[in-house]
């Protein structure tokens, strides 16, 4: 598994989870290391938005989020996955998939995910980023049901 963040302004490098991700773990080799400071350097208006998995919402990352005055989105618990990481994610996978032949082993994998995260144009981020609007007033129009995002 690998973790990233995008914003109109920048990436976070791709982290490689190494086993299970434990809210500690999140805490500690996420948030702390990576999101504060990419939130940090965007500005006071940043917001965080994750989603609704158990490491996430655990109480430690809850106190943790508080402690570091991170304006994090709530999302309703089994809400549609909005989130613009998911097409980043999508992009990322056609992006690798055009590599042959496939990656001979996970350090090879990695290397190229890493390669091609910092390739995706900002642009792209951009574009995914700015249409949040539209995906939620689909969502909304479709009662929470399938939408063309």
């Amino acid at each position: 598994m690998v973790w990233g963040g995008i914003s109109t302004r920048l990436k976070t490098p791709l982290y490689h989870v190494m086993g299970n991700l434990t809210g500690v773990r999140y805490q500690n080799e996420i948030l702390q290391p990576l999101v504060v400071p990419a939130l940090q350097a965007i500005g006071p208006c940043a917001i965080f938005q994750d989603d609704n998995p158990p490491p996430h919402r655990s109480a430690a990352v809850n106190t943790f989020i508080q402690q570091a005055r991170v304006n994090r989105m709530l999302w309703p618990a089994n809400s549609p996955d909005l989130n613009p990481i998911e097409h980043m994610w999508d992009e990322l996978c056609r992006r690798v998939q055009q590599h042959h032949p496939p990656p001979a082993n996970l350090g090879q994998l990695l290397q190229w995910l890493q390669q091609e995260w910092n390739g995706v144009p900002r642009a792209f981020i951009c574009n995914l980023i700015h249409s949040m609007r539209q995906r939620c007033v689909e969502c909304l129009a479709h009662n929470g049901g399938h939408t063309r995002y």
